[in-house]
């Protein structure tokens, strides 16, 4: 998005082959901007802040949060309406809180029943803000960043908790004039963005699925290498190594602002914890299937303050229970969160993804670990951040066998 509106040439190498991050190409495709795409090599060439056109037809995010919540900030600041939805699964995901910050910087938003898709855009010219964000939503914070790149003077964030800093990262790295203090990013509007040539790391949220099959299947040794090592991504794997996780980190180096390494991990038998707080914020996505690896600690895992699962592509706190109650584990659903004991079995089942790509991926892992064969309905969800998980898996098992 930002190479959208960037003036010349970006290159960017390793692009995900997921479906949301295509969603977000086709979208910049239908406002005009010229993509091209050779294997997981996209090249991108930007008009400028002002070079976006009205698209000729609806935008489609898919099953995109991230797509129609950070670009939604583009678009408020364009001279056309848009209008933007997605899939049934997004259609159902509340919209209030990008609704709310750019209907204060001057745009017209309308949405069904005022706060889900498809959302109807009329954009202007923007005011500055100074905003708190209720909740920490890296979205929610890259979607305002993305309108105050259009408005004239100052635009200023802060966030009750530190999130996901990769917006700011890359902003930076196309020549925004972006300052962090603390939990307030201060940006100033109508840079002069320019093109680049980047790296994507390896998402250490895709890793995390064979981290935690590592750590159960006993004779596991797993390397993992170019693995995105940010600051506030790696909480993962901070936490995993107070639970007793046997995961080493080398080679390290940092390249277009993102810190990246090898991780070697090695099965062991891991202790419990509590996820809250700032913790959970951290590790929201990876939850799902840090679920699963509680139910077979020692001690048991406890989430508290997660009650943002509750409207992600589904409500991951009831499919999580479900599914783990469906194999024989016990799990507590808490309004804001999950209480899983330890030393817990999995026994073969039929489940479901419920259409969420975390929980088919998750609950293949908890399958792997099953007394039989089990079953998991809708599994081609996974396609939607990691279409190859299925054959990387099936990869990996074969060098074990």
């Amino acid at each position: 998005m930002i190479a959208s509106i960037a003036e010349g040439e970006t290159r960017i190498r390793n692009y995900s082959t997921g479906a949301d991050c295509h969603s977000s190409l086709n979208a910049m495709r239908a406002l005009g901007v010229p993509v091209e795409e050779a294997g997981t090599e996209v090249t991108i060439r930007g008009g400028g802040l002002d070079g976006l056109r009205q698209p000729p037809a609806d935008l489609d995010a898919g099953n995109s949060g991230s797509t129609i919540r950070m670009l939604s900030g583009i678009l408020a600041a364009q001279r056309f309406p848009t209008r933007i939805g997605g899939d049934d699964s997004l259609s159902r995901r509340p919209m209030g809180r990008i609704i709310e910050p750019l209907s204060r910087m001057g745009a017209s938003i309308t949405a069904r029943d005022g706060r889900f898709p498809p959302l109807e855009i009329h954009g202007a010219r923007l005011r500055p803000i100074d905003y708190t964000l209720p909740v920490p939503s890296a979205q929610v914070k890259t979607c305002v960043l993305f309108a105050g790149l259009f408005a004239e003077g100052e635009t200023i964030v802060h966030e009750p908790v530190r999130s996901r800093d990769h917006t700011e990262i890359a902003l930076r790295e196309f020549g925004a004039d972006l300052r962090v203090q603390g939990k307030t990013i201060a940006l100033t509007g109508r840079p002069q963005l320019t093109g680049r040539d980047l790296v994507v790391p390896a998402d250490l949220s895709s890793a995390a699925f064979f981290i935690v099959a590592a750590l159960l299947l006993p004779g596991s040794r797993l390397a993992i290498r170019g693995v995105g090592l940010n600051p506030t991504r790696s909480t993962l794997l901070d936490f995993l190594a107070g639970m007793g996780a046997s995961i080493r980190i080398t080679e390290v180096e940092s390249r277009n602002g993102e810190l990246t390494g090898e991780l070697l991990v090695t099965h062991s038998c891991v202790g419990g914890g509590v996820i809250e707080k700032e913790t959970t914020a951290a590790l929201i996505d990876e939850i799902p299937v840090l679920a699963v690896l509680g139910a077979a600690s020692e001690n048991g895992l406890t989430i508290r303050d997660a009650a943002e699962l509750r409207i992600k592509e589904t409500d991951r706190i009831a499919t999580i229970v479900e599914n783990l109650r469906r194999m024989g584990v016990a799990a507590d659903e808490l309004p804001d969160g999950l209480a899983i004991p330890g030393r817990q079995h999995f026994h073969a089942a039929e489940l479901d993804s419920f259409g969420d790509h975390r929980i088919a991926m998750a609950f293949t892992i908890a399958a792997l670990c099953a007394d039989g064969d089990s079953v998991i309905r809708g599994a081609e969800a996974a396609a939607v951040s990691f279409p190859e998980f299925f054959a990387t898996l099936g990869r990996l098992q074969a060098q074990t066998s």
